[in-house]
């Protein structure tokens, strides 16, 4: 057998000791003959980072357009710290909520930008002009309230829209995918930044992605989503080392299932080692022959597809710690035997059907 281990079980927020920032309850969400949330529940912990994955369509962004008041479910409730708010407006619900495309007024300075929900709420200048520094300068932009949104690079505007967001000090605050108009290297820095700020105001995010990368780097839970269903809950290292169905492993991180008589199972690329034929694999450990098919140089690592002699094939990752691009190349095409700890195996079952229970 191969040393199936049972799924790990997700602790509520009332089990953790942590209170509910927000309790998601029943939430079902159409648009005509399209079901985009189907009987939802979720609860989010106070202070924590709660992010929503899943690809486009999955119901995520629906979920967070639903907390913060932009859409009403046709079904179900929204609570904020105990308080039931599915049929208040969005400005009376405590929360904030930031976008991808920043909505910056472009006629306006960064602070009037920064200050304008604190104006429409009658605070009075000075103490409007104080707020707006102090967001300023908690998103490490204190010389920039006389410019124009226009003369700021992508990842300073996002960072005042951060800070238009953060200066009504919400209860929660809602990030709609806000680093996808972002590059590659200022979209890690922002991550960091994101994670950085979150920690030291202790404020509740629930951000929306469908980066796997971005999600495992900066959550304290995540919740994936599949045609709008919520398939796991769980810390990043639940989700990604225990999927509970081959939805959740391939879509976090490269899905290697397998079938092996009544058991069904992943195991991750990092965690198999790769042997030569012959050479013999740790005591205790699983094995499987097979032969190399793919194999692809990424430069740090190398990614191998290997295809077994009992069925199914699986992706190993290998570090180039001594291996040059062309010793990883002359692989291809030899007879190999992969090796894992027993412990690296997370059972998996089905991905659940829309159509159950329907």
């Amino acid at each position: 057998m191969h040393g199936v281990q049972p799924a790990a079980t997700v602790a509520g927020p009332e089990e953790a000791g942590a209170a509910c920032a927000i309790r998601l309850s029943g939430l079902r969400k159409t648009y005509g003959d399209v079901v985009a949330l189907e009987r939802l529940d979720l609860e989010v912990r106070e202070g924590e980072f709660f992010t929503l994955l899943g690809p486009s369509g999955s119901g995520k962004t629906t979920t967070l357009r639903l907390i913060a008041g932009f859409e009403r479910p046709d079904a179900g409730t929204v609570e904020l710290e105990g308080t039931d708010v599915t049929r208040r407006p969005p400005y009376d619900r405590g929360v904030n909520t930031v976008f991808q495309d920043y909505a910056l007024f472009p006629h306006m300075d960064v602070a009037q930008n920064v200050g304008y929900g604190l104006r429409v709420t009658g605070v009075e200048r000075r103490e409007r002009a104080r707020r707006v520094a102090e967001a300023l300068e908690m998103v490490r932009l204190p010389d920039v309230g006389a410019r124009r949104p226009v003369q700021l690079s992508g990842g300073q505007r996002q960072r005042v829209a951060l800070a238009r967001a953060l200066v009504n000090r919400p209860r929660a605050l809602l990030l709609d995918e806000p680093l996808g108009a972002l590059d590659l290297k200022l979209r890690q820095e922002m991550q960091l930044e994101l994670k950085r700020l979150q920690g030291d105001l202790g404020i509740t995010f629930v951000y929306v992605t469908h980066d796997q990368d971005e999600a495992l780097g900066m959550s304290d839970r995540i919740g994936v989503f599949a045609d709008g269903r919520l398939e796991q809950v769980g810390t990043p290292g639940e989700v990604y080392e225990q999927p509970v169905n081959a939805f959740v492993a391939g879509f976090v991180g490269t899905s290697n299932v397998l079938e092996r008589g009544d058991e069904r199972f992943t195991v991750r690329p990092e965690k198999i080692r790769m042997l030569d034929e012959g050479e013999p694999a740790p005591d205790g450990w699983l094995t499987e022959p097979g032969r190399v098919r793919e194999v692809v140089y990424l430069g740090a690592v190398t990614r191998y597809i290997v295809d077994l002699d009992a069925g199914g094939a699986l992706t190993v990752v290998g570090q180039n710690l001594d291996t040059s691009a062309e010793e990883a190349a002359a692989r291809q095409g030899h007879a190999v035997r992969l090796a894992w700890r027993a412990q690296s195996v997370a059972p998996i079952e089905s991905q659940r059907s829309d159509k159950e229970d329907s």
